[in-house]
């Protein structure tokens, strides 16, 4: 059974940074793709950032505060998150692809976890 877990999240001030990790079990994690997203109320889930094997992509509205990665030994994937702003306040979802190569679009994903919340004060 595939089971994703994120932890991390919490409530900090704008400026400041978290990491929030997600750790998978029950498949091949080191093959296929992984994602973050999040979601703000009211609004749809938004991609962030995903990684495969060495490749990464971070959305570009997002690129130089947010940055992904993985530790295949631990079955960990990572988004360390900088310079946070009231706008990223969300619940942050990690998610696992199966085939490999990155992906953007939510329905790609096969499995998701339950999400973590990031709230950042003004």
């Amino acid at each position: 059974q595939v089971r994703l877990v994120e932890s991390g999240g919490g409530l900090v001030q704008t400026g400041g940074s978290l990491r929030l990790s997600c750790a998978a079990s029950g498949y091949t994690f080191s093959s296929g793709a992984m994602g973050w997203f999040r979601q703000a109320p009211g609004k749809e889930r938004e991609f962030v950032a995903t990684i495969a094997r060495s490749r990464t992509y971070v959305a570009d509205s997002l690129k130089g505060r947010f940055a992904v990665s993985r530790d295949n030994a631990k079955n960990m994937v990572y988004l360390q998150m900088n310079s946070l702003k009231p706008e990223d306040t969300a619940v942050y979802y990690c998610a696992a692809r199966i085939i490999p190569g990155t992906a953007m679009g939510p329905a790609e994903y096969d499995y998701w976890g339950q999400g973590t919340q990031v709230t950042v004060s003004s």
